[in-house]
């Protein structure tokens, strides 16, 4: 009765201090010194070296290459100058104003602005009118002195997709502005327009008058940009061939110039503390087969640094039991989805098994193959795999909200024991891969 106790006593004792090393990773992760982890100032760089160093301090091994692997890729990114003012009222960026991330380098003093109704998107002839005045109100100069400014905050479905649509045809000839009253979602891109492209709230001016002077300065570069995933591993208690894989991607969208960074702290700095904290124990408490850990880069620019592992893989891909993925691990209140689960049944029965056994989380739920995240090139080569996002009240998704202080942790510790517990079945489980095409 005692020995019973003293383990209730030390239990949640041993849950607050896994809880709390992950939150100590996650907000260093999400601190402005690694840039939001994308392409400017090295933030990438510098997540991955933070990575390396906390598998060695676990007490990881790394196969004989050492713990990076090196891939290359075109991005487009904003290292320096990032303004927008509208008739002299000077925008934030990130909260009032994003720059599409595409969109090229520019820099204007007191461009004349005219806005694109709705009744201009279904009548050409009325945009084609409204730049001939323009053009002969300024006294015969190129059209390529006006932008083109599409209010969109009002509307919905065909209309705004019509007027979507038409911003970015237009792009390539003139700086097109959007007004828009949700959040911002930003992204990564490996291209540029040809003229500079804003989103801009509705909030942040005043988007009745018609027309507006603006003034921006963005300075935008399409570089080669060479990303490292991060390999480590924790052999098996015994010889073994097989492997179990945790996965999470490290990058995120990186700063949008020198003032505004998005700090990716569910998206997926809190993923990445979870893979810290799997190898930290998985080095304590070897498993009956290989673990192996693998940070990816490159993931929001289209899961580049898992579709280069794939085809790069450190050991053949058929000797993989399974691989798990977690992005988004800092809420969970309203549960989990695993991405696959329709795919690979047994996996999924066993895993909810466990759950409903444990109380984990209070929903597992369902869906089919997606490419949505780093699982989805090892799953086409036939290596079984799950995706598992959490769900929450908290909804920040690539925008500056997406901060440490904004996650709850609230479900991290049963999260994690319920990836041990499910992981601890793996070798149990009777798969065969299909025959590869």
């Amino acid at each position: 009765m005692r020995k019973f106790s003293l383990l209730l006593f030390f239990l949640p004792l041993f849950s607050i201090a896994q809880v709390e090393s992950a939150k100590r990773a996650v907000e260093q992760l999400c601190s402005p010194e690694f840039h939001g982890r994308g392409y400017v100032n090295s933030g990438d760089s510098i997540a991955a070296e933070f990575i390396a160093k906390g598998f060695k301090d676990a007490g990881c091994h790394f196969f004989e290459a050492g713990p990076f692997q090196m891939f290359q890729f075109q991005v487009n990114a904003f290292p320096g100058n990032m303004s927008l003012s509208i008739d002299g009222k000077v925008l934030n960026p990130g909260t009032d104003f994003v720059v599409d991330p595409g969109s090229c380098s520019g820099k204007t003093t007191n461009r004349k602005f005219i806005e694109i109704s709705v009744e201009d998107l279904f009548n050409t002839k009325n945009i084609k009118n409204k730049l001939a005045d323009a053009n002969m109100q300024d006294g015969g100069r190129t059209k390529n002195l006006v932008g083109l400014l599409f209010n969109e905050s009002n509307l919905k479905g065909d209309t705004l997709k019509k007027a979507k649509q038409l911003a970015k045809e237009y792009n390539s000839t003139f700086a097109v502005i959007e007004v828009v009253n949700d959040k911002f979602t930003w992204s990564v891109e490996q291209s540029q327009t040809n003229f500079p492209f804003f989103q801009v709230q509705q909030s942040a001016f005043d988007a009745t008058l018609g027309k507006w002077q603006v003034d921006y300065d963005v300075l935008a570069r399409l570089d080669q940009h060479t990303a490292r995933n991060v390999i480590a591993y924790v052999p098996a208690k015994k010889k073994s061939k097989k492997y179990l894989i945790y996965t999470a991607h490290y990058d995120h969208l990186g700063r949008m110039g020198q003032q505004a960074y998005f700090p990716g702290g569910n998206d997926n700095a809190s993923g990445t503390a979870m893979l810290l904290e799997l190898a930290a124990y998985y080095a304590k408490n070897p498993a009956d087969i290989n673990v192996v850990f693998i940070a990816f880069a490159g993931e929001e620019v289209g899961l580049l640094g898992s579709k280069y592992y794939t085809e790069n893989p450190v050991f053949p891909l058929e000797k993989i039991a399974f691989l798990f993925n977690v992005d988004i691990m800092g809420s969970g209140e309203d549960g989990v989805t695993i991405v696959n689960a329709t795919v690979f049944p047994e996996h999924f029965k066993q895993f909810e098994a466990i759950n409903q056994a444990k109380n984990y989380v209070v929903k597992t739920g369902s869906r089919g193959p997606a490419a949505n995240s780093d699982h989805y090139f090892f799953s086409e080569k036939g290596v079984p795999a799950f995706f598992m996002y959490t769900m929450g009240p908290n909804k920040h998704y690539h925008d500056v909200g997406d901060t440490y202080e904004n996650l709850s942790f609230n479900e991290f510790n049963d999260l994690f024991h319920l990836l041990v517990d499910f992981g601890q079945v793996i070798p149990s489980i009777k798969y065969k891969a299909p025959k590869k095409k």
